[in-house]
C-alpha cells in the first residue's frame, strides 16, 4: 500500500459511535494497516477520547496528503467547516449540515484522487430527515452526488459472501408488498453487470471513475493480465455503476488486501 492515497472516514452521527470507532481503529493499527483520516472537528474528538479514557492523540491536517505522515503518531483529522455540538446518545438535527458536509467532502476527495476510498460511519437518518435530508440513506445520496441516474444497489459483503437486498429502508410489510419479479430481476441484472465490470477493473481494464469503484480497486491491486474492457456489460457501464454506490458502506470489502 506504499504511496496509496489514504482512506477517508466520514464523521457519521456525532452523538453516536462513529468517533469512538475511528479512535479505536487508530489505536488498533498495525504496520500493515492503511493510513486513514477522519473528516470531523478535531476538538470534538479530543474531548471524546478524554471522556472515554482513550490515549489517542488527534492532529488537524490541511490536506489528505498529510495523513500518511501523521498517521503513525496521531489520528489525522481534516476539520469540518460546520460547527458540531453533540451529546452522546442525543442526536440533534442542528448537526445535520455537518454530517452532510462530511459525506459530501469525502465523496469529492475520492473523486479527485486525494483519498483512496470512503468509509462511512453510521448516521442517524431520522435526524437528517428532520433537517430536510431528501434521501433514504447513504446509498441514494452517494448515487446523487455521483450524478448517477441508474438505480443504486446496496451490496453487503464480507470475505466469501456478498448479499444484495432487493428492498431497503422499508418495513417488513412494505418489503413484502414491493418484492416483485421485476424488482428481483432488475437488481440481479445490475449486480451481474457490476461484478463483470469489477472483474475487468481488477484485471487492469479501464472504466469510469466513481467514489466506490475507486475505493474497492484501491485495495485489490489490479495486477492480472486479463482485461474485460470489451465485454458488453463493461461497455454499457451505466448498470455497472449503479451497483457501485453502496460499496462505500463496506470498508472491508477486500479485508485481506487492506
Amino acid at each position: 500500500m506504499a504511496g496509496a492515497a489514504p482512506l477517508c472516514l466520514t464523521m457519521g452521527e456525532p452523538a453516536g459511535i462513529g468517533g469512538e470507532i475511528a479512535l479505536k481503529a487508530w489505536l488498533a493499527r498495525t504496520e500493515a494497516s492503511p493510513a486513514f483520516f477522519l473528516i470531523d472537528r478535531p476538538e470534538r474528538l479530543r474531548r471524546l477520547a478524554l471522556s472515554i479514557g482513550l490515549d489517542a492523540p488527534v492532529t488537524a491536517i490541511d490536506s489528505p496528503w498529510q495523513a500518511r505522515e501523521i498517521f503513525p503518531k496521531a489520528l489525522p483529522v481534516l476539520p469540518l467547516k460546520q460547527r458540531v455540538k453533540s451529546v452522546a446518545g442525543h442526536p440533534d438535527p442542528a448537526n445535520a449540515p455537518a454530517v452532510i458536509e462530511s459525506i459530501t467532502r469525502a465523496h469529492a476527495l475520492v473523486m479527485a484522487g486525494m483519498a483512496g476510498a470512503m468509509v462511512t460511519n453510521p448516521i442517524q437518518k431520522s435526524v437528517l430527515y428532520a433537517a430536510g435530508f431528501a434521501y433514504p440513506g447513504h446509498t441514494e445520496f452517494l448515487a446523487a452526488l455521483a450524478g448517477n441516474a441508474a438505480l443504486p444497489v446496496m451490496m453487503l459483503a464480507i470475505e466469501g459472501l456478498r448479499v444484495v437486498p432487493v428492498t431497503i429502508h422499508q418495513s417488513l410489510r412494505g418489503a413484502l408488498d414491493s418484492l416483485t419479479t421485476e424488482a428481483i430481476v432488475t437488481k440481479a441484472r445490475i449486480t451481474a453487470a457490476a461484478l463483470v465490470w469489477d472483474r475487468g477493473a481488477q484485471a487492469g481494464g479501464r472504466r469510469p471513475q466513481s467514489p466506490c469503484r475507486r475505493g474497492w480497486n484501491a485495495g485489490t491491486g489490479g495486477d492480472r493480465d486479463h482485461r474485460a474492457g470489451d465485454r458488453p456489460a463493461a461497455r454499457r457501464g451505466l448498470e455497472g455503476r449503479g451497483a457501485e454506490i453502496a460499496r462505500c458502506d463496506v470498508p472491508s470489502f477486500r479485508p485481506r488486501r487492506l
